[in-house]
Formats: structure tokens, C-alpha cells, sequence
């Protein structure tokens, strides 16, 4: 299934759903954060995903990461809620998604980075280095918010 996001963009279908989901920023305690290579966009990510009945946003972030990027992670605060209207999702089957993401924070307490059928590509990225990789806007933010410490956010 392709992924199509907009952001702020006049030309975007209207949202026909709102799913919860969470992600999980993990910094390791050198400053590194963990990001993935989304199969289905190309850009790089903080782990995360749509939550399941039976648990819990924290539960939901911590689940995603090891999946999408076999890091196991404790989640250690909250960064904020992030649902801005104008950032709208778009996948091929016609659903077509406002973002609703509950984004923690966490640190690595097992687990190696693992590619798999969500992401191509896993590792570490310094804060330095996050300008020379392609990151949609929407994580950007998040990792912006982190990095002032404007957190917790609430939009």
C-alpha cells in the first residue's frame, strides 16, 4: 500500500478517518536518536504506529518500535500530542487519515537494529547529523520539540 502526506496543503483530499497512534522517540545516552527508513515513503521516521484495542498509548509506542525496529525501549515521558488538521495521510486503498499521534519518549534497553517489511533501513542519528537525511516535516517537529525541550506539546 503507498502513503501519500500533506502538510498544510490546500490540495489535499479531506480526512475520512482519525486513527490513534503512537510513536516512540529513543535516545540512546550519547544523544543518538533512533530512526527508520520507511518502506512505504523513503523517508526516515521515528518508530511508531496505529494503537490496538487492549492497550495503552505507552504500550502502543513501545510495541511499535521493537517491531519496526527491534530496539526494545522503555518509554521514560511524554513529548506530546500531535494532530495538526493540516497534516493529512493518504493511502491507496482511499482511507485518508488527519495524523493523530501521541509521541513519547524513551531509552534503549535492549535489541539491535533490524530492518524488516515496515523499514529498510535503522540506526542512531546525532542531532548533527539530522539535516542531511530526508525527514518528513511532521517528524521533524516532533525532533525539534525534543531537541529545545518544548515539550510536552499539545496540538
Amino acid at each position: 500500500m503507498t502513503r501519500t502526506e500533506y502538510w498544510n496543503d490546500p490540495k489535499a483530499p479531506k480526512p475520512n478517518t482519525l486513527i490513534p497512534a503512537s510513536n516512540l522517540l529513543v535516545v540512546r545516552e550519547d544523544g543518538a536518536i533512533l530512526l527508520q527508513r520507511r518502506r512505504d515513503t523513503g523517508q526516515w521516521a521515528l518508530p511508531g504506529g496505529v494503537q490496538d484495542i487492549g492497550e495503552s498509548p505507552a504500550q502502543c509506542a513501545a510495541r511499535e518500535c521493537e517491531e519496526e525496529t527491534g530496539i526494545i525501549a522503555e518509554v521514560t515521558g511524554l513529548l506530546g500530542v500531535y494532530s495538526p488538521p493540516g497534516h493529512v495521510v493518504a493511502y491507496s486503498d482511499g482511507e485518508i487519515r488527519q495524523a493523530y499521534e501521541v509521541t513519547f519518549i524513551g531509552k534503549p534497553v535492549g535489541g539491535e537494529p533490524t530492518i524488516n517489511d515496515e523499514a529498510d533501513g535503522v540506526r542512531w542519528v546525532h542531532p548533527r547529523d539530522l539535516d542531511a537525511l530526508d525527514i518528513h516535516i511532521s517528524m521533524r517537529n516532533q525532533i525539534g520539540d525534543y531537541l529545545s525541550g518544548e515539550y510536552p506539546h499539545m496540538e
